[in-house]
Parts: C-alpha cells; structure tokens; sequence
C-alpha cells in the first residue's frame, strides 16, 4: 500500500455536514421562530437572539449538546450559510444568553414544535384500531455527581431530572418536553401537561385520539379530565398499590379467562366496572385486569409458595380485553424516542449547572428532534434512501449518520452557492430530493 501524505489546506472547499442546509431550510423557511425571537425578547444585541439559538440547533443536529462545541465555528462560513447565520456567537456568548433570557427563549421554541409540525403537514400511522396515539411517559437523566439545580434522586435509584414527553404516533413526533426536578413525583403537574398536548395533538390529527401512559399517572383526576374530551379515549396502567392478590387470583378464576401458556403458569383476564366519585360527582371506568399465578419458574423449578402478579389497565375503548393489553403493550415504543432524545441527541447530561437553562436546551432537543425526523422521515423512507431495510421511521442517530454528516465540495460562485457531492456519494439522490421538497423554489 503507498504511503499516503497527511495535509490540511489554507482554503475552505468542502464540508463533512453539508445536511445542515436542511436544517437550516426548515428553521427558516417552515417556522416564525426566527421573528418571535427578535421581536419579542428584549434587547437588541449584535449578535442577534436568532442566531443564538440558531447555533445551537446546529450542534444539537450534529449530536452536540456542549456549549464548548460553539467554539471555533466563528471560521467555519458553511455553518454560516446553511443556517441563515449573520454572527455565530462564542460558546461564552452562547451560555451567558441561553442564562440570561432561558425562560423567554423556552417558551418561543416550545410554541414552535407545533409550528413546524403543522405547516410541513407530517404523515402519522395510526394504530390497529384507527386512533391516533399519544403517549406520555416520565424518563430519567442520569446527572450523578454533579451540583446542577433541581438535581435529586430519581426513580431509577440514581441523582438527575425526571422530565417527561410527549410523542404522536409510531413516527415519534415529539409535542412536548418538559424538565422537572429528579425527585418530582409523575402526577405532579401532569394534568396541565397533558392538556397542552393534547390540544396540540388535535390542531394537528382530526382522528380520534388515544392517550396510553404508565401506571404513574394512575389518578382519579386524570381519568376525568380524558372522559371530558370528545374523540379522546385512553388506556392508563392501573396501580395495584396494596391490593390482596390472592383475592384478585380468586376473582379471575371466577369471572376471567383462565389459560395456561406453560405448565406451571396460569393467566386469567377479565374487565370489571368501577364507580368512583369526584368533586361530587359519580364516574364509572372499565378496568381490565390480567392476574398471572406461577407454580414454577421457567425451567421447571417449583416454587415454595405461588407467585402472583397482578396487572390492571383504565381504559375507554369498546374492545375484547386481551385487545386493549396488545394496544398498551405498543405504548412501550415510547422508550425508544427517549433514548434518541438522551444518547443521539447527546442529552442526557445536561450542559448548565442553571435549571432553566437545562430546560431550556431539553426543549430545543424537542424541536432538534422533530426537524431531524422530518428529514429522516423525507429523506430514508423512499426508494433513494441508502438505508435499506424496512421501517416506519429511522432513529435519529441513523439521520445524522447518512443525511447530516456527508462530505461536500462547496462553491461559491458571484450569485450563488453550489454543494458538489462526490461521484459514488450514495445518498446524493435523497439528499437531493429532501432539499427540493423543503426548498421548492
């Protein structure tokens, strides 16, 4: 093999992420984001508060959540020109404002994740039953041994944030992130939540919509608040608490479905109708119940005494029970979306030691998100795409891989600016194709 020589070049002819021109094309082109920044938070710095933001979408888009990884950008034009950047602030610049103006700034992007969504007129698959689902989940982020605000012990036993999300459909679409503190307990402020975005999920779905969470948001409250919507219906884990399982067992033996999968293990299922009371008023839900009694384990070993487990679900919908489990079941591919949130995005340490600041980039890791979605969904799903296995949507980490950071030669001519991608560039015609459909003109 020949030795190969080793050089960088004065001149800056190429770039390795000419896919932030599609970013870019999407920030400024499908959303007001830009404008409300400018005009509605005060002050009028030189570097403007679009830009600031604006940067750092761009490193979020990258897989960079650092504020050090501003530095240096300042020499780089193409990050420049594919964001409709005039000045790319310092990453001291980019921490003092995001500290300075984290709460106003928050509230302009979080109104723009519905933006986006609604004007690029997404495409979302529905469930089995033709509903649109909505999940909503509590997730951890793992912040140990740091000193940051609202850091405290979560759930998962460990120190960091318990923000919870809120996702459209099997595409992922994120309608909203929120940061709380490690040790804020699932119902606490949920009901406000879940309010926004389910109004969001009607401006963009005319569906009938189903909300599925876990047995956290196991609360009278929320059951009420969900029967009050029309076209809404839900399915909410149940949380035994203290129950008496063997009283549940003996229960399911006479009213359930009993079978036996494997020697040793029975399943009974059953729905049964509760009457509760609130604020002086009488309500009736369906729970559907599946209590499970082992003998033995597994491999055959028998157990001292039967084990147990009880398991229950609320839920709305007019279908056979063993039905409504297999749709809860689904809710699972939430978990997913938060781990593109917490590794692909590079989210799950937090940059700033200020809870507003935190929250304030964990909302732009919504809206980072969903614009790396779109491009996924426009650009990997075709017969172009290089990707080719079947799939409703492509994680996040596989975007930034084939769309974001491909090599490009740019030139600049006096009235315009040319990207040239190598000859056997393998995601030239998506990459192309997703740049006409955001960039028609």
């Amino acid at each position: 093999m020949k030795k190969i020589v080793i050089e960088q070049s004065s001149k800056a002819f190429y770039t390795a992420q000419s896919g932030l021109v599609l970013v870019g094309e999407l920030v400024n082109g499908s959303t007001s984001l830009c404008e409300r920044l400018d005009k509605r938070v005060p002050g009028r710095p030189r570097i403007s508060h679009s830009d600031v933001v604006k940067t750092y979408l761009g490193l979020l888009c990258q897989g960079k959540s650092d504020f050090e990884a501003a530095a240096g950008l300042a020499g780089d034009d193409w990050f420049r020109e594919a964001l409709g950047i005039q000045n790319v602030p310092s990453q001291e610049t980019l921490r003092q404002r995001f500290d300075r103006h984290a709460q106003a700034f928050e509230r302009i992007i979080d109104e723009s994740i519905t933006e986006l969504l609604k004007r690029r007129k997404i495409s979302v698959t529905p469930t089995s039953t033709g509903h649109v689902a909505l999940d909503l989940d509590v997730f951890c982020l793992d912040n140990s041994d740091t000193k940051k605000e609202g850091v405290s012990r979560t759930y998962q036993g460990y120190d960091g944030y318990a923000p919870i999300g809120a996702y459209l459909g099997e595409e992922g679409w994120c309608l909203g992130l929120e940061l709380r503190e490690g040790s804020q307990h699932g119902q606490n402020g949920f009901v406000p939540f879940l309010s926004k975005v389910l109004a969001r999920a009607r401006q963009l779905e005319a569906r009938p919509i189903l909300v599925r969470t876990d047995s956290a948001h196991d609360a009278l409250e929320n059951l009420v608040e969900l029967s009050r919507h029309a076209d809404v219906d839900f399915v909410i884990g149940w949380n035994p608490r203290k129950a008496d399982k063997d009283s549940w067992w003996e229960r399911a033996c006479r009213e359930g479905r009993i079978t036996e999968p494997r020697a040793g293990k029975k399943v009974a299922v059953f729905s049964t109708s509760v009457e509760r009371t609130h604020q002086g008023r009488r309500y009736r839900f369906r729970l559907v119940v599946r209590v499970t009694e082992r003998l033995c384990d597994a491999k055959g070993q028998m157990l001292v005494q039967p084990d147990i487990d009880l398991e229950g679900w609320w839920t709305s919908l007019d279908l056979e029970d063993l039905d409504v489990i297999a749709i809860y079941e689904k809710r699972g591919l939430s978990e997913q979306f938060h781990s593109e949130i917490k590794s692909d995005l590079d989210l799950e340490r937090l940059p700033s030691g200020k809870f507003a600041t935190n929250a304030l980039v964990l909302t732009l890791g919504g809206f980072a998100y969903n614009l790396l979605r779109l491009v996924g969904q426009s650009g990997l799903m075709g017969e172009a795409s290089p990707v080719r296995h079947p799939a409703k949507r492509r994680r996040i980490k596989t975007v930034i891989q084939e769309l974001i950071y491909v090599a490009a030669r740019v030139i600049r001519t006096a009235r315009r600016v040319k990207l040239q991608f190598g000859r056997h560039c393998p995601v030239f015609d998506a990459f192309r194709s997703v740049y006409l459909k955001f960039c028609p003109g």
